[in-house]
């Protein structure tokens, strides 16, 4: 049973995996595609706790999605859902330019500035999200199908659709934004620097400015009252911890890595340069170049130094499940999840790599593992489409098809949902929790 669930799903995951691997994008021009990675959405959820919970916003309400663009952005959406340019990641020179950005937004969001009109929500809907994402950890070239399992799907969103904000919103967000900071004892010196920068974009043509500007103006006027806000707040003087200035750079090389072409990469971060940052981007460059021995030689050292980061451990994991080693990937990635074990993409990578180890001693122990995943991040289509599978090798046939048809409803392929529900009614008791959710699919719209 677990090669018709596979096989199922998989034909889904071809098209993407050939764009994602040839390191194109499969968006539009004009559209945007998201990718997940743990260690980058966890840094930005850290830095913004503090500030959502200064907005009054509850914080399990908030969601982060990170767009694979290399162009500076940020904006919201409707259902308190903030997205990030992985060139706005990149391209910030401290944690504070970043914070200062998630305030600013967080004021959008607070404030009810949202995507404008239906047709720009509905397209922004979940089923929407969820196929749109890549996976930062699928972007390795040479992965076949082991790669291919981790990504889940392409879709385009059009940034038309996303709200051109109105200089009194930009205004209002500055200051909410500042509010925020202050009441979280963060300064705002970070935002009041970024937007600083970006004042002499305004004589560029539109061509040329960052999206961010576009779509956020910035006056004299606003840039004054921000900084008059700003600079009157008792933090102004406060500084990033080495800590957080080390995790920041960590993340920038690791989506570098990821997003840019080796060639890129190498250059950027020349065999000269030891340092902990140029390690992390060539062990992925390398990975993706499928040399994985120089891979997994960049990182040893950086394992040596920091054993206790699961991130390492999880690029371990990946360098090895993708090199085609895949029983050798399970225990870096055990070790990963030992030292974040809430953090569902952890727990999903290894449920994968235990089914992908193919003995039965592990399917049981894999299902709980994406059980898991699955309840925290219930957005993700990979979960659903290894719960198909774990459920498919353990016999269950009703939850492996309603699985099936979970993961053709979040990327909205209704017609495959319906059918795949209303062969898991016939497996599962009536009445049931699970019966129940099958009738709902069955009789979802679309």
């Amino acid at each position: 049973m677990s090669i018709r669930y596979a096989a199922k799903a998989a034909g889904a995951f071809c098209l993407s995996a050939l764009l994602a691997f040839s390191g194109v994008s499969p968006a539009l021009a004009d559209g945007i595609s998201l990718v997940r990675d743990a260690e980058t959405e966890n840094m930005v959820r850290e830095y913004a706790l503090p500030i959502w919970r200064a907005a009054g916003l509850n914080p399990s309400s908030v969601r982060v999605y990170l767009v694979q663009d290399d162009t500076i952005n940020a904006f919201v959406a409707a259902g308190q859902r903030l997205f990030l340019n992985t060139g706005l990641i990149t391209q910030v020179d401290t944690p504070l330019e970043l914070t200062g950005v998630i305030a600013h937004e967080t004021g959008h969001m607070a404030g009810g500035h949202l995507v404008r009109g239906t047709e720009a929500m509905d397209k922004l809907s979940m089923p929407m999200i969820a196929s749109m994402i890549l996976g930062v950890g699928a972007m390795a070239a040479g992965a076949g199908d082991a790669g291919m399992a981790i990504i889940t799907g392409g879709a385009q969103v059009s940034q038309r659709s996303v709200l051109a904000y109105s200089r009194q919103q930009e205004g209002s967000a500055d200051q909410a934004g500042a509010t925020y900071l202050q009441k979280a004892g963060i300064s705002g010196k970070g935002m009041l620097d970024l937007f600083s920068k970006f004042r002499d974009q305004e004589a560029l043509s539109t061509t040329q400015q960052d999206p961010f500007i576009r779509s956020h103006p910035i006056s004299e006027e606003r840039l004054a009252a921000l900084e008059e806000r700003v600079k009157a707040s008792p933090f102004y003087s406060r500084t990033d911890s080495p800590e957080r200035v080390h995790q920041l750079k960590m993340v920038q090389a690791k989506l570098n890595g990821f997003v840019d072409d080796p060639v890129v990469t190498f250059r950027r971060y020349p065999e000269s340069d030891q340092s902990d940052y140029a390690r992390y981007a060539r062990s992925i460059a390398y990975h993706k170049n499928g040399d994985n021995d120089k891979s997994l030689a960049e990182l040893a050292p950086l394992l040596q130094k920091e054993a206790s980061n699961p991130y390492l451990w999880e690029l371990k994991g990946q360098v090895l499940f993708e090199g085609g080693k895949v029983p050798d990937s399970i225990e870096p990635y055990r070790k990963a999840l030992s030292l974040n074990p809430d953090e569902p993409q952890l727990q999903l990578e290894l449920g994968q790599a235990l089914l992908a180890a193919e003995k039965p001693a592990y399917d049981k122990e894999a299902l709980g593992y994406l059980q898991d995943s699955v309840k925290r991040d219930p957005e993700n289509p990979t979960t659903f489409f290894q719960l198909a599978i774990a459920y498919g090798r353990l016999n269950n046939i009703g939850m492996a098809e309603l699985s099936t048809a979970e993961y053709y409803e979040s990327i909205g392929e209704m017609r495959d949902a319906r059918g795949h529900a209303a062969v898991a009614q016939k497996h599962l008791k009536q009445g049931s929790p699970e019966w129940l959710r099958a009738q709902d699919l069955m009789q979802e719209e679309g």
